[in-house]
């Protein structure tokens, strides 16, 4: 298993990746990551200087992935950690915790004050992650990022360790 930056070869796979998941799992369609238009082009998307995209792969086959990037709409020194999705094989076998530790430690590095998340009620192990590696439930969304279907927000200080 090799979890390593996304490549603009990668673009196809992990787009097909988190489509399968969100079919898959029956998540919702709009609202969600599935309607982003940047899914089609996410080496593009990370291109940014404070900003960046991993993506696992085995075998040759991307299997999840996860990045963070400023948040959208929003003045504050905040990042978003985004598409955290894993297909069905790569899940509980701790590729989510290496992913989340991975992209906290580049958004320190990129200099973040605090990282954002949005999730689905649903998604109830990806948020038992999130809280064990210190994301606090928020009462209300922050940033503007078009997820209306994701009422779930979570908040990390970035100063406190992970």
């Amino acid at each position: 298993m090799i979890l390593r930056e996304i490549q603009k070869e990668d673009n196809k796979q992990i787009a097909q990746v988190i489509r399968e998941v969100f079919i898959a799992d029956d998540y919702p369609k709009t609202g969600t990551a599935f309607a982003d238009t940047q899914l089609d082009f996410m080496y593009e998307a990370y291109q940014n200087p404070k900003a960046i995209y991993f993506v696992v792969e085995e075998n040759g086959k991307i299997i999840g992935g996860a990045g963070v990037n400023q948040l959208e709409n929003s003045t504050e020194n905040i990042c978003e950690l985004q598409k955290m999705y894993f297909l069905q094989e790569a899940r509980g076998r701790g590729i989510g915790m290496e992913m989340i530790q991975k992209c906290l430690a580049k958004a320190t590095e990129f200099g973040y004050d605090k990282c954002y998340l949005e999730t689905l009620p649903v998604m109830l192990n990806a948020q038992k992650l999130y809280k064990k590696v210190g994301f606090e439930y928020l009462n209300e969304p922050l940033g503007g990022t078009g997820h209306t279907s994701c009422p779930v927000w979570m908040i990390k200080e970035l100063n406190s360790k992970f």
